[in-house]
């Protein structure tokens, strides 16, 4: 599995809301500035399904990223798999400094490790930005 992880400076009910209200999640899930998230929708339960469609701002690209959550702690845990089988978990922890974010996630098989980690990691620290500015 890959791991990027980041502390945000803010409640873990925040943390938590902002990571999973669909309203949120299309203010920061994306990679870098020329992409944006037009459409999410998530049903935050074992068994519910969430899809979010991540676009160039161009209009020259875009994919859905979806999957199957099998487990949900509120404020401490989700896991999931995405639509193309592979796993991903994350946990959110309380900590003096903030809240510790670590996703850790199966590679898919199309693009260098590295590259993946970056992507993620870059999302990640979108979500930090966003939920700190908010």
């Amino acid at each position: 599995m890959i791991k990027v992880q980041n502390t945000i400076n803010a409640a873990i009910e925040k943390v938590w809301e902002f990571w999973t209200l669909p309203e949120h999640i299309t203010k920061w899930s994306f990679a870098s500035p020329d992409w944006h998230t037009p459409y999410a929708e998530n049903d935050l339960r074992e068994g519910g399904k969430f899809k979010s469609t991540m676009a160039a701002k161009d209009g020259s690209m875009s994919f859905d990223f979806e999957g199957e959550y099998t487990l949900i702690k509120q404020n401490e845990a989700i896991e999931y798999v995405m639509a193309d089988g592979r796993k991903v978990e994350i946990s959110f922890e309380a900590t003096p400094n903030g809240v510790e974010v670590i996703e850790s996630f199966d590679p898919e098989t199309q693009n260098p490790e590295e590259m993946q980690r970056c992507g993620w990691q870059a999302i990640l620290d979108n979500f930090k930005s966003y939920v700190e500015k908010n």
